[in-house]
């Protein structure tokens, strides 16, 4: 961590704990971390999605351990999914290699943004719901679609969603999970697919974003972003029922809508 400040190492290493805090409790805000580096601490674009993937490697892999030791990832269909993604994220590195860099941040802000209004919109939308319909969270536990059943789909939705997330840092569960639920996939398993299939993606995108920069030279900082971000995410897992998700959602939501504005602005 040759070169940077006590301020920016602490900064950096809050922001992974918090960020990983909030997946680790509802699943989503992976995509604030290429905007903090990127806009709050001046990062080149290529190196703050490297630091950013790394972290979501690290939470997708404890986040989905959780979901699996309590039932709620279905193997089967992470698998065909993450086969998409890992497809599309090879494409997406490969993508962001052939544009601009503030083409590149441009793509970034402009995909928390949506990623913040698909939060805000997806709650309001359940709100509508349980106005209409008065059911337990337990009765949204549906049946999968055909669509979900069939692997054409699948590798479809993973070649699609990949490319978009590991060209624009966002992530992966913020655009997976609520395709997911609109499929007929049950919260609870969207979210735990989701934190399995963001390992798809970031293992190409972090692999892939690393060898462009000077890896070697920034060990420590990487150690940190592994060490803060998956105390964070379990952390984040062991308040998960203790905490206010709807809450968390709206702030994150509305954090990231009003952060990606100013910086598009």
């Amino acid at each position: 961590m040759n070169g940077l400040s006590i301020v920016t190492i602490l900064i950096i290493g809050l922001a992974n704990a918090a960020v990983g805090g909030c997946i680790g409790i509802c699943g989503i805000a992976g995509f604030l971390l290429p905007m903090l580096y990127t806009g709050a601490l001046g990062y080149d674009v290529t190196y703050a999605l490297a630091m950013s993937f790394l972290a979501f490697l690290v939470s997708g892999l404890i986040g989905s351990w959780n979901y699996y030791k309590a039932g709620n990832l279905d193997i089967s269909m992470s698998v065909k999914l993450g086969i998409g993604s890992l497809i599309g994220a090879v494409g997406g590195v490969f993508l962001q290699s052939l544009i601009a860099k503030s083409t590149a941040k441009t793509i970034l802000y402009l995909v928390v943004l949506l990623s913040g209004l698909s939060i805000l919109i997806r709650m309001w939308n359940d709100k509508r719901k349980e106005r209409r319909v008065q059911q337990t969270e337990d009765d949204l536990s549906e049946k999968e679609s055909a669509s979900t059943d069939s692997i054409v789909f699948l590798l479809i939705l993973g070649i699609t969603t990949g490319c978009i997330c590991s060209l624009s840092g966002a992530g992966g569960p913020v655009l997976v999970m609520p395709l997911l639920v609109a499929c007929g996939v049950s919260a609870r398993i969207a979210v735990g697919v989701a934190l399995f299939d963001s390992v798809f993606i970031a293992v190409p995108a972090c692999a892939g974003y690393l060898s462009r920069v000077d890896w070697k030279g920034m060990l420590g900082l990487l150690a940190l972003i592994v060490i803060t971000h998956g105390i964070g995410v379990w952390i984040g897992s062991r308040f998960a029922g203790k905490v206010p998700v709807q809450g968390l959602k709206i702030f994150v939501a509305v954090f990231s809508v009003c952060i990606a504005i100013y910086m598009l602005i």
